[in-house]
């Protein structure tokens, strides 16, 4: 008997499941970029790369300290470029989300207009925003302006499609219901069209803040040397390797900042729309 109840017991504690420790997702990217850059640490001091063409973690800290208390060119400090870069694609991504949220509804609610507008859309999107920039520089001098409306033009089209498209796939279901309930045409905008289109909305900012940090680099390589663009021009041209990683790595480094912070701003506003998409397959 006693036996049986020591078989039993032993049993329930082999079935008993394991704890096992459960990192939350920030710790893991942490741990994993930690341990690649100790790899990759290990195979310049070994030998098995170039240290002149992949110069390892610690020489790139120390040109970003460099970088921080002399600057390159010497005087214009990696704040500086900071400052100048962020504050060009704040300028040039603000103006273009401010001018394609109302274009785009106003053009999602009509078909009419949008049959007329899609040509011009889609012409004006297959455009490169870098092309255009000896227009640009013709046109409003090497200087801010043409920097910020290089910005501007890259983001708008691709912020007003999304926001088209949005307008145009509401769920027709949702229209007729507030229809029924007797909403007006201004209350159904409000309470259904747009806070439907938010998500849509918000993916298209994503994407138009992704290719704002490409056009910058290439606008901030002409006619300046503040930004972190113009400092990887100047980088290469004195062969500085390191320091034209480091202005790479802050380039990522504030993409990502700016994308998490557009994230939050997206569960703070529609707490609603997380998860949407899996629920709706």
């Amino acid at each position: 008997m006693q036996s049986s109840k020591s078989l039993r017991q032993t049993t329930e504690a082999e079935q008993r499941p394991t704890p096992r420790l459960v990192l939350p997702d920030w710790a893991i990217g942490i741990l994993t970029i930690a341990v690649l850059l100790a790899l990759w640490e290990l195979a310049s001091r070994f030998g098995w790369l170039v240290p002149y063409r992949f110069p390892p973690p610690s020489k790139l800290a120390a040109a970003f300290g460099a970088l921080a208390v002399d600057g390159f060119p010497r005087g214009v400090t990696v704040v500086s470029h900071i400052q100048a870069t962020i504050l060009r694609i704040l300028k040039g991504y603000a103006l273009a989300t401010v001018l394609a949220i109302p274009v785009g509804l106003i053009i999602g609610t009509s078909p009419i207009l949008e049959r007329m507008t899609h040509p011009v859309i889609t012409f004006a999107r297959s455009v490169a925003t870098i092309s255009l920039l000896p227009l640009a520089v013709a046109w409003f001098g090497v200087g801010e302006l043409s920097r910020v409306l290089l910005i501007t033009y890259g983001c708008f089209w691709v912020i007003l499609t999304n926001v088209i498209h949005g307008v145009k796939t509401v769920d027709p279901r949702l229209v007729q219901a507030a229809e029924t309930l007797g909403a007006s045409r201004s209350q159904i905008f409000s309470r259904v069209v747009l806070p439907a289109s938010l998500p849509r909305i918000f993916a298209g900012m994503k994407i138009a803040l992704g290719l704002a940090f490409l056009v910058i680099v290439a606008v901030e390589m002409i006619g300046t040397i503040k930004g972190l663009g113009a400092l990887l021009m100047e980088s290469r041209n004195y062969y500085k390797t390191d320091t034209t990683m480091v202005g790479m790595l802050l380039i990522a480094v504030f993409g990502f900042v700016l994308a998490k912070g557009l994230d939050w701003l997206e569960r703070l506003l529609l707490p609603w729309a997380i998860g949407l998409e899996e629920v709706e397959r």
